[in-house]
């Protein structure tokens, strides 16, 4: 009698690094040749159990270094507290538990949650990653996704359609620490989406189908949008962590050489202790150069391949791009293309980054920011300022948005000239850079016009910085005008809504005489007149 093992198949299908372009992992499916087996794993843990360690032991045979996702179902966890021999099969396969990331599989409902969180910390205790499986189009509520911390989301193209959801997810990811990828991604319309949206993961047919062999390389369209902007201390490291050629302290020249000669896009190994923890890093062309030496097979080839390597440099996964700079920047020129092992919290091997591929990404971001900037005052323009006001809104804080310009500004350049008008613009955005700091964003839109976002407590300082001092332009005194809407959390759903909400505003404010403030509340009738007043100075005199 034929068991389900004889006619079950497994198929590769590539997770791509979106911003570098290359593999991160492969994704085993089973691919069975009649029936329905996954129907049947999600009635009987026992059956998925084993589905998810022949998984292992495919991917095993075809020889493949990436890490590997093996799926396995939410209930099968719970019912069995853990994966035993499906650790066993990775201790027994040579590889380490933390290359291996389960992605957990709906359906939640009926699930004990207890049973399953506990199941997971077992789980994370041995070494596996976690990866929240078919988000956006399951039964994962948000609260069990908190609960679960895991160490990736997979998203449904589905959700494609409604970027600003994306978006939101990537900002719950970044705060738990988890990278976002997207599942079934056909056409390049959806991968365009899901970069701008800021995943930076992604799997389907337009980068690979599945297939029996797993894809040496992968079809990744060119001049996409770039990714969500990364914060002031650069772009987390986790973004480009390609993955790492890791072979036991103890393997011998002979093995190390073995590995490189097979693997000709492996740019080095690291050497790692039973933990996973790098203890060497061995550079592919140094190492090859002295093989290659006279005697250099003879004296080496059964030696410990440990005394050909280096101190391995290390960053933490949660690094940003310009701290592994730092780290490149510390020690001898000759090692300025080693990789760079990137690290988890116990110290373990979770795969290496590239200085190519942070030198690139980081120009690319200088020359798209730099393409932004408004020529006259080098500040960016209402993009930047929008963009992260939509952040902030799937973020759910609290923000102030404001505009300000000068009051008849063309009778400024046709009585003072363009020079003088122009010194008075780059004036004022000097003073307004030099009034914000920390969260605080200035964008110069155009003209006489700037947009500022800040914090609803920073207000009072960057009127007083802009209203409350005199201002002249080829000696004839100026005045300026502010508006703000303040933006409580749930009162708009984009940055549109937020302009919107200030336009009545700056038209209030224009209406006034003198240095004039005027602020409102989002979803709220009228405002408040903080600054200027209704009737001419003159007058009032």
């Amino acid at each position: 009698m034929r068991s389900w093992t004889d006619t079950l198949r497994f198929a590769f299908q590539p997770v791509v690094n979106l911003l570098t372009g290359g593999i991160a992992a492969l994704e085993i499916l089973a691919r069975p040749e009649s029936g329905d087996i996954l129907a049947e794993a999600r009635r009987d843990p026992e059956l998925d159990g084993r589905l998810a360690e022949s998984a292992l032991r495919a991917a095993v045979r075809r020889e493949t270094l990436l890490p590997l996702h093996v799926n396995v179902f939410a209930g099968t966890l719970a019912d069995l507290g853990g994966l035993q021999p499906l650790h066993d099969a990775v201790r027994e396969a040579g590889r380490m538990p933390w290359e291996v990331t389960l992605d957990v599989c709906p359906p939640y409902t009926h699930v004990p949650r207890p049973a399953l969180l506990e199941a997971l910390a077992v789980l994370r205790g041995q070494g596996f990653r976690i990866s929240a499986d078919g988000v956006g189009d399951g039964d994962a509520p948000l609260r069990l996704l908190t609960d679960l911390a895991p160490e990736l989301v997979k998203l449904d193209a589905s959700l494609l359609a409604r970027p600003a959801a994306v978006r939101a997810m990537r900002v719950l990811c970044d705060e738990l620490g988890a990278l976002l990828s997207v599942e079934g991604v056909e056409t390049e319309g959806q991968y365009a989406v899901a970069r701008a949206a800021g995943a930076q993961l992604a799997q389907g047919e337009l980068f690979a189908p599945p297939a029996r062999l797993p894809a040496a390389d992968v079809y990744v369209p060119s001049g996409a949008p770039a990714v969500l902007p990364a914060p002031r201390s650069g772009p987390p490291v986790r973004q480009f962590v390609r993955p790492g050629a890791l072979l036991p302290v103890t393997a011998s020249a002979g093995q190390v050489r073995a590995l490189l000669t097979g693997s000709p896009d492996v740019s080095g190994v690291l050497l790692v202790d039973r933990d996973g923890v790098p203890v060497r890093s061995v550079h592919r062309s140094r190492f090859l150069l002295s093989m290659s030496a006279r005697y250099g097979h003879a004296l080496y080839a059964d030696r410990p391949a440990a005394k050909l390597g280096d101190a391995p440099r290390t960053v933490g996964v949660d690094a940003t791009a310009w701290e592994v700079l730092e780290v490149v920047a510390v020690g001898g020129r000759d090692r300025t293309s080693d990789d760079v092992a990137v690290v988890d919290a116990r110290g373990r091997c979770v795969g290496v980054v590239r200085l190519a591929d942070l030198v690139r990404a980081l120009a690319e971001s200088r020359v798209e920011e730099a393409a932004g900037l408004n020529p006259l005052t080098r500040l960016p323009g209402s993009d930047a300022i929008t963009g992260e006001v939509d952040r902030r809104i799937a973020d759910g804080r609290a923000f102030a948005l404001s505009w300000l310009d000068v009051d008849r500004f063309k009778e400024v350049n046709d009585g003072a000239g363009f020079a003088a008008g122009d010194e008075l613009i780059r004036s004022v955005g000097q003073a307004l850079l030099r009034s914000t700091g920390g969260t605080t964003r200035v964008g110069h839109i155009g003209g006489d016009d700037f947009l500022v976002l800040t914090e609803p407590e920073g207000l009072d300082p960057l009127a007083a910085s802009v209203l409350d001092v005199p201002w002249w332009a080829g000696g004839r005194p100026v005045t300026l005008s502010l508006a703000t809407v303040l933006c409580a959390p749930g009162t708009v759903p984009d940055h549109r809504y937020a302009a919107a909400g200030l336009a009545p505003l700056k038209k209030a404010a224009k209406a006034l005489h003198g240095a004039s403030w005027v602020l409102g509340r989002a979803g709220a009738p009228g405002y408040e007149v903080r600054r200027g007043s209704d009737v001419p100075a003159a007058a009032a005199g």
